[in-house]
């Protein structure tokens, strides 16, 4: 047994001699048992560190102790050490077993792959020289046949282009022969052939088959539709088209002359026969557009024998409503628009009862009557555009052609189904000059009427006191004719072709609503020492009423498709402003310099296209919008714009003094600003911006002590109460400490 004051002392060195090789072994082996005792990976790490000695000490420290009984443990313990031993030294012996077997099988795969690899090297040299002798050897070859391959290119293409010209001959020679036997339906489906052909050949670069093509169709379609024309006009004339008289005084045409069977046959036959030659008329005729600025939807040419059968109409409308005609008079559209109102009643019978029936049987939907309606129209059209510049400046001569223009559209639609997706007269107002001269002229007829009315001895007397059923909102006759003002010009402006246009007169009932409201009101106060005087009660019922019709057009399909519409303009401006601020989400918050450093600050330059951007879309939109839509639209945008400023710039960055300065002076001093046209207050409306700068610029002892409070009262009174202190309400504490940790300026505290 060992003495108790050697209990816990590391073992003494060997006093025998030993080799170096030999105190190796030993080492080694006290290793191999520590590390069975105490884990193979501490003990190794351990060892290489020089402190087994003290591990050793420690782990007899801890079996044995001062205790002296615990000696009656170390039996038991070297019996444990030296199984453990017993089966590391077997496990040593036959991993040194297996290795060597491991070692030569790994060399000899290695010394076959070898051998392989050199294989593989020797019959690439060979297949290289190979194929180097091959490829010298075919070259000239190769050239030849290269030559000969680019020959046979370019002959398979002029045989090609002969093959053209070929099948272009072969047709131009089949019509000639159709029209030599006066088969003329033959030939001009062989022209439809001949046609397509061409429409194939556009994306040719061949400019000169092209224009042999073109030239062939040309010459061709010229012949037939000059044949095909004067039979048609010839068959049109047995039926003393056009009809010039109203249907029920027409002695023909829809009635039977002689040989109506023969000459409604020839019509049909003639009919489809030119309907043939529409492709090929395409082709070669420009159609006939008003200029640009008028914005007329895109429509097809009017097919041809309709075409045929409007040209003695046009000839007549030219011929009364241009030049010196006194039939021409600036002053009298309506003689003009009366009389293409007339026509196309004259010949819709005809049109639907004979024509129709003939498109049917051909196939493609085309509707005879709305056909006749496009060409007249046009001829409408194209005057109207000559005679607007010429009366834009007398408001009565413009104002009785707008008047006419409705009028006219209003019969077009109603009496004979012309769709409002046509070009109309509608398109011809809708063009800018004339557009804001229409405004002009209506706000000044409009004003002018409620002078008139607020005058009349009877504005405040109910034209219903009588009738006790209808006057239950004993409505005053001022009321009840503004009201009646307003829906007029509803009408007059709702099939304009575009809601931008809508939404401006919109924007002109909105003035007039609160030029009346103005005006009632000043009576009122004229009224004030009479508060239940006759004049002070109609004015109350005035109000009264037009709130309630107000509130009854809210619902109306009309207004609430308009309000769609500027919601619409909305969503296109809010992605427009979400592109302006793409530069201003990139600006380096991180390294702007200190307000001190700086003589005057001024507004980032990366932020100007987005506050432009604001600034004319409101402006804009305030001009064309209603004053609630307008109200709904800023208060959306502004909504957009808090989130998007605080989402995509506050929190996507981090911020120096002088970024957390620079941004607040850009919030405060150039945005904000910008709405505050519209309330008092911008400000509260971005309410996360204004509160995110807030907690960006706290000077350095108010953060500190913020952040303090907020880490040591999370969810508690106290936090809250520190937030409302520095002004903030609208952000959640977890917010604010974000904010926190986004601010680069704290000092060091050695933390």
């Amino acid at each position: 047994m060992l003495p108790a004051a050697e209990i816990g002392k590391a073992p003494a060195a060997p006093c025998c001699s030993e080799s170096g090789n030999e105190r190796k072994d030993v080492e080694e082996k006290n290793d191999i048992n520590i590390a069975a005792l105490f884990g193979n990976e501490q003990v190794s790490e351990d060892t290489d560190n020089g402190d087994l000695t003290s591990y050793v000490s420690a782990f007899i420290e801890k079996e044995v102790g001062n205790d002296l009984k615990s000696l009656k443990k170390l039996d038991k313990l070297i019996e444990q050490m030296t199984e453990n031993k017993m089966q590391l030294e077997e496990q040593v012996l036959t991993i040194s077993s297996e290795i060597p077997k491991r070692i030569q099988s790994a060399l000899k795969n290695a010394e076959e792959s070898k051998q392989f690899l050199n294989q593989f090297l020797e019959q690439e040299t060979h297949l290289f020289s190979s194929i180097n002798s091959h490829l010298l050897t075919a070259q000239p070859w190769m050239e030849d046949l290269g030559a000969m391959i680019n020959q046979i290119e370019e002959i398979e293409r002029h045989l090609a282009y002969l093959k053209w010209i070929s099948q272009i001959e072969e047709l131009s020679d089949n019509i000639q022969q159709y029209l030599m036997t006066n088969n003329v339906p033959e030939a001009a489906s062989t022209l439809v052939s001949m046609a397509e052909l061409d429409i194939k050949l556009q994306e040719s670069s061949c400019a000169h088959l092209l224009a042999f093509m073109r030239a062939t169709v040309k010459f061709w379609h010229k012949i037939l539709k000059d044949k095909l024309t004067s039979d048609f006009e010839e068959v049109l004339a047995q039926l003393h088209w056009p009809f010039i008289t109203p249907p029920q005084s027409q002695t023909v045409g829809l009635s039977r002359p002689a040989g109506a069977p023969e000459i409604y046959s020839n019509l049909e036959t003639l009919f489809c026969q030119l309907l043939k030659l529409q492709t090929s008329d395409e082709l070669l005729t420009e159609p006939k557009q008003l200029p640009e600025k008028y914005c007329l939807p895109a429509s097809p040419s009017v097919i041809l024998p309709i075409q045929i059968m409007l040209t003695p109409l046009q000839k007549r409308f030219r011929y009364h409503f241009r030049g010196n005609r006194q039939t021409n008079v600036i002053s009298k559209p309506e003689w003009y628009l009366a009389q293409v109102l007339m026509w196309i009643g004259n010949h819709t019978q005809f049109l639907d009862e004979k024509i129709q029936p003939i498109l049917d049987k051909v196939g493609p939907s085309v509707n005879a009557r709305l056909e006749f309606s496009r060409g007249l129209m046009m001829l409408v059209l194209e005057k109207l555009a000559a005679d607007i510049p010429c009366l834009l400046y007398d408001d009565n001569l413009f104002c009785h052609l707008v008047d006419e223009v409705l009028l006219f559209e209003r019969e077009l639609h109603s009496l004979y189904g012309y769709p409002s997706t046509f070009a109309n007269c509608m398109h011809i107002l809708s063009e800018d000059t004339c557009f804001q001269r229409w405004l002009t002229v209506e706000r000044k007829f409009a004003l002018q009427k409620m002078d008139s009315m607020l005058s009349s001895e009877a504005a405040w007397i109910s034209q219903y006191k009588d009738i006790t059923d209808v006057d239950e909102m004993k409505v005053p006759d001022c009321a009840e004719t503004f009201m009646t003002l307003l829906l007029v010009i509803t009408d007059r402006y709702k099939n304009l072709p575009t809601a931008s246009r809508k939404l401006q007169f919109l924007e002109l009932q909105k003035d007039l609503v609160d030029d009346f409201r103005i005006r009632l009101t000043q009576v009122m106060k004229e009224e004030t020492r009479a508060s239940l005087g006759f004049r002070y009660c109609a004015i109350l019922n005035a109000v009264n009423y037009i709130s309630t019709v107000l509130a009854d057009w809210a619902d109306n399909v009309f207004f609430l498709q308009l309000q769609q519409a500027a919601l619409e303009v909305f969503a296109e401006n809010n992605t427009l402003i979400k592109d302006a601020a793409k530069l201003y989400t990139k600006e380096r918050w991180l390294s702007l310099p200190s307000q001190s450093e700086q003589a005057v600050m001024s507004l980032s330059s990366s932020a100007c296209p987005l506050l432009l951007t604001v600034r004319d879309r409101l402006l804009q939109l305030e001009e064309q919008l209603c004053f609630s839509l307008f109200t709904v639209f800023w208060q959306v945008l502004v909504e957009k714009l808090d989130v998007y400023i605080y989402q995509e710039i506050v929190l996507a960055n981090h911020f120096n003094e002088g970024g957390a300065a620079q941004l607040q002076f850009d919030m405060t001093r150039n945005l904000f600003p910008l709405f505050s046209r519209y309330c008092k207050r911008p400000e509260n409306y971005f309410k996360h911006v204004k509160e995110a700068c807030i907690v960006l610029n706290l000077n350095i002892g108010s953060a500190l002590l913020l952040k303090d409070v907020l880490q040591s009262a999370s969810g508690q009174p106290p936090a809250t109460e520190a937030l409302n202190e520095v002004g903030i309400y609208k952000l959640a504490q977890q917010d604010v400490e974000i904010l926190l940790n986004l601010r680069t300026n704290w000092p060091n505290t050695g933390k």
